[in-house]
């Protein structure tokens, strides 16, 4: 269950494509992204953009059969053609244009989604967090400080638990079966976030399939971090290892689960 309303949604893709773009600012574009190294920070623009633009087209035009959210076809410019100022332009575009059919449409306008109700309210949701974690790949190819708001943060790590542990995910990516096993338990712990805000998190994978709860329970390995940290541990897109970031209990069920939990 989402944490934000639909509009607020709107306002974050808008925002978080803003936070976006200034790290981009007197970059070059042909760096290389760390967290994702076959992409140049170009190509990086181009799938975000691209993931947006698709978005907007499946809810302005309703459409209701799968369809893979990318950009339409001839639509987007080589990566390598591109100066960063022409990637800023695009960028921003694809947020007006996903922003503009998602609040036309309402959140319960009837479209294709990959989980969940079939409502343009997943895709809301879906691009707001696209944009937070892939803005976490450009500040770590262009040096630029990341943080999170932990409302949106604590969002984006539901939506991930959500995706993943869905039986539409599984059956699209068969490596999400093998996350269940004995002893498989997870908790995650953020250490920076105030009483109004749970975040914490109990992941059961001991069962025939992954189940997970806002809770803080025993678990055979505890993930403490502060919350941003935790979720660019749990994306992927910061080693375990990084400073500030405590790993208590078992760390192979820890690295077992990030070696296939992976979006």
């Amino acid at each position: 269950m989402s944490l934000l309303s639909h509009e607020r949604y709107c306002d974050e893709i808008l925002t978080q494509t803003d936070a976006f773009r200034a790290a981009l600012r007197g970059a070059d574009p042909g760096t290389t992204v760390p967290t994702c190294p076959d992409w140049s920070l170009a190509q990086l623009v181009l799938h975000v953009s691209g993931a947006q633009r698709g978005a907007a087209a499946i809810v302005r035009d309703r459409i209701q059969e799968f369809t893979v959210p990318t950009a339409v076809a001839g639509e987007a410019p080589e990566a390598d053609k591109l100066d960063i100022d022409a990637l800023d332009a695009w960028l921003a575009d694809g947020a007006q244009q996903v922003v503009q059919a998602l609040r036309e449409a309402g959140p319960d306008a009837r479209v294709w989604t990959f989980g969940g109700e079939p409502k343009a309210g997943f895709w809301a949701r879906r691009m707001t967090h696209e944009t937070v974690v892939h803005r976490a790949d450009a500040c770590a190819a262009s040096g630029a400080e990341y943080t999170v708001d932990p409302v949106v943060a604590a969002d984006c790590l539901d939506e991930w638990l959500e995706i993943v542990t869905s039986p539409q995910a599984v059956a699209f990516r068969p490596v999400y079966g093998e996350l269940p096993g004995p002893g498989r338990t997870l908790h995650l712990h953020a250490t920076d976030t105030g009483p109004g805000l749970n975040a914490e998190w109990f992941i059961d994978a001991t069962g025939p399939s992954v189940t997970w709860r806002r809770a803080h329970e025993k678990a055979a390995v505890v993930v403490r971090a502060p919350l941003t940290e935790l979720l660019r541990v749990f994306y992927r897109r910061t080693p375990v290892d990084t400073p500030g970031v405590e790993v208590l209990g078992d760390r192979e069920v820890l690295d077992f689960w990030l070696e296939r939990a992976s979006f």
